[in-house]
């Protein structure tokens, strides 16, 4: 069992930034690809960004140039530094990790952190 817990979200102005971060605890796992998802009301959950072990990135069109996913392998951490932060930033951001347990591949998913945008 792997438990993701999410960290840094909160309310902020247009303009402004955010950091989040999502560690992985557990036994026995390794970790491939992280990344940050995020929905807002009456919409589907869509990718922010993904970074794998090695660390590629791959971002979404709407955060390029602005958004920087991040990790520490050795923390099991990954990191969203949100800079420019717009009100259609606003969502719950969720961390998922693809995680490989005894050559098993699992996903695992944090219970998200709210992030609010103000205009």
């Amino acid at each position: 069992q792997v438990q993701l817990v999410e960290s840094g979200g909160g309310l902020v102005q247009a303009g402004g930034s955010l950091r989040l971060s999502c560690a992985a605890s557990g036994r026995g796992f390794s970790i491939n690809t992280m990344g940050w998802y995020r929905q807002a009301p009456g919409k589907q959950r869509e990718l922010v960004a993904d970074i794998t072990d090695d660390g590629s990135t791959n971002y979404a069109d709407s955060v390029k140039g602005r958004f920087t996913i991040s990790r520490d392998n050795a923390k099991n951490t990954v990191y969203l530094q949100m800079n420019s932060l717009k009100p259609e930033d606003t969502a719950v951001y969720y961390c998922k990790a693809n995680v490989n347990i005894r050559n098993r591949g699992y996903q695992y998913w944090g219970q998200g952190t709210q992030v609010t945008v103000s205009s």
